[in-house]
């Protein structure tokens, strides 16, 4: 299979990146499950935007205070002055975001946020962006899209990318030859017992990128969000129960129903704080009490969080919910430059899948939407430039039998990934002394 364009993941980053792709060119996009099967579709909270140039420099510092100032300055800077064209692009494309009544667009605010500045549908405002964006894509007659098939390996040589070794729905390799090839497979909530992400996103493209000696950045770089549904059952993925809850005025509680911290503290840090308490308690969660938020607009912006509590056994209008910390954003990734280009040729790296420095050591909430979109618009631009010469002798090489174990192949690309978190953990802790002594914090 030939294709000037090939995309793997079907996200938020991946769709936005091929509708800002030029319509003459032939566009492939791969996902490992069904389209809806991404985190994108999940996130709940919403997307940050600047309101004005006012709150340019509160938003500025918001990211990096979040980020432990160990973000890449210039990618914040490009990530909120950009804000207001994506935003413009997604309300083009039917994106409803919640309005006030006059009409004009409302915002909310998140932990860590020192205003309101995040626009939002309801609870899904995730699905509400991608599944628009989705339906978009599907109008173009340049993108053909192929679920259920997922990427092996990368054809790679004297660090250019060619393209992909696939496997197909039914099971069978394949390749697709590429001039540029886009990396946009998610994150890697599925090596975590306890994750929001969907539990197929193992971090392939991080495994494959590390074989073939492609750059990494702060892959060690893991965030846990501070509130997911607690739940007894093993299978279940972690439920999130929205930032924006606590924004709105909901409390945590210990064992007793007794208030132990700020609320909205930068997640990284309320996290910590939970585990104190559950530890202190002796328990395997906290409770949070969303009745301080009044009804109605509990009813308004978070439906879905009300419906999940309800089949789980619990009122949220008359009674706390029990919820734990889970596994939720990779903040590290594959070291890409301000234009998502990786340190391959003719490969990029977008949306949870790359690093582009935006959110250091911590993300700020609602700002992981936003920076996959405004960087997959910036890699869909750059590309045309850096498309790869077809190498169709590599393809005619390939020993398919090297993959014929997938169990076994999958089972090596998560135990590298781990092996490389490991590693650059260890290498962070035995360098804690030095750093502090230089009077540098790390928040491990």
């Amino acid at each position: 299979m030939k294709t000037d364009i090939l995309i793997i993941g079907s996200g938020c980053a991946g769709l936005y990146c091929a509708l800002n792709l030029p319509r003459d060119l032939k566009i492939t996009i791969i996902t490992k499950k069904d389209v809806e099967s991404s985190d994108s579709y999940l996130a709940q909270g919403g997307i940050c935007m600047l309101k004005n140039d006012a709150d340019y420099d509160s938003y500025f510092e918001d990211t990096l205070k979040a980020g432990h100032y160990e973000n890449d300055r210039q990618s914040v800077e490009i990530m909120i002055k950009s804000s207001q064209d994506v935003i413009k692009d997604l309300i083009s494309y039917g994106t409803r975001f919640h309005r006030d009544e006059a009409g004009n667009l409302d915002f909310t605010r998140e932990g860590a946020h020192s205003a309101k500045r995040i626009l939002f549908h309801e609870d899904i405002t995730g699905k509400e962006i991608t599944s628009h964006l989705y339906e978009a894509v599907k109008k173009l007659d340049n993108v053909t899209i192929y679920e259920y098939t997922s990427m092996i390996d990368l054809v790679t040589d004297d660090n250019t990318c060619y393209g992909c070794v696939i496997e197909k729905k039914d099971g069978t390799l394949d390749t697709i030859e590429a001039n540029v090839t886009f990396l946009a497979t998610g994150g890697i909530g599925g090596l975590y017992r306890h994750s929001t992400n969907f539990r197929h996103l193992t971090g392939d493209a991080l495994a494959i990128g590390l074989k073939h000696g492609v750059k990494m950045k702060n892959i060690n770089y893991v965030q846990i969000h501070p509130t997911t549904f607690y739940t007894e059952n093993e299978e279940d993925r972690s439920f999130l129960i929205s930032e924006s809850v606590r924004g709105e005025g909901a409390y945590l509680l210990d064992k007793n129903f007794h208030r132990f911290t700020n609320e909205l503290l930068p997640r990284d840090l309320l996290s910590i704080e939970i585990k104190k308490q559950m530890a202190k308690d002796h328990t395997e969660f906290v409770w949070e009490d969303l009745r301080p938020i009044p009804q109605e607009e509990l009813k308004t912006h978070f439906p879905n969080i009300i419906a999940h509590c309800k089949e789980q056994g619990y009122d949220v209008f008359k009674e706390p919910i029990p919820v734990v910390p889970a596994q939720h954003y990779f903040m590290g990734g594959i070291w890409v430059d301000h234009m998502s280009k990786t340190s391959m040729d003719a490969l990029y790296a977008i949306g949870e899948t790359a690093c582009n420095g935006v959110h250091g050591r911590n993300r700020l909430a609602s700002n992981s939407l936003l920076e996959s979109l405004v960087f997959a618009k910036r890699a869909a631009r750059d590309c045309l430039t850096h498309m790869c010469v077809p190498q169709p002798q590599l393809f005619a090489q390939i020993d398919f039998d090297t993959y014929q174990d997938r169990n076994a192949l999958a089972k090596s690309y998560q135990d590298l990934v781990r092996a490389e978190i490991d590693r650059v953990n260890k290498e962070t802790v035995k360098a804690m002394p030095k750093m502090e002594k230089k009077g540098g914090s790390l928040h491990v």
